[in-house]
């Protein structure tokens, strides 16, 4: 089965790029392009991943995250960002993300992945 990918950016033109990556992958992807949108989608897809931005309009990333964290524990979160800040390193750890990744490092995230199989 391919790896699904739920990506949560409310700009389409980052959304594309970060599928970019991982296209080599075989992955399936689901987009939203706010966090009550994700909240909502992720217990419909289940998706193995949600890449997750921090700014965006109705509900934010961070939040996003944590009510995604809070109705399933399992949930593997990437924070994907272009703010490289430690305040924000530590809420996202706190919401339960499995991992930070700035916009600028987006092959970080398949390494995050690969150390997290399993």
């Amino acid at each position: 089965r391919p790896m699904t990918v739920m990506i949560v950016d409310d700009n389409t033109k980052m959304r594309e790029m970060i599928k970019s990556v991982f296209s080599k992958s075989l992955s399936v992807f689901c987009e939203c392009s706010d966090g009550s949108e994700a909240v909502e989608a992720y217990s419909r897809h289940r998706p193995d991943w949600v890449l997750m931005d921090i700014k965006m309009n109705t509900m934010d990333g961070l939040t996003a995250t944590e009510a995604i964290r809070r109705s399933f524990p399992d949930a593997k979160i990437i924070i994907v960002t272009q703010y490289d800040d430690p305040d924000l390193r530590a809420k996202a750890k706190r919401a339960g993300a499995t991992g930070y990744v700035l916009k600028e490092n987006l092959l970080d995230i398949n390494k995050i992945i690969s150390s997290n199989k399993g």
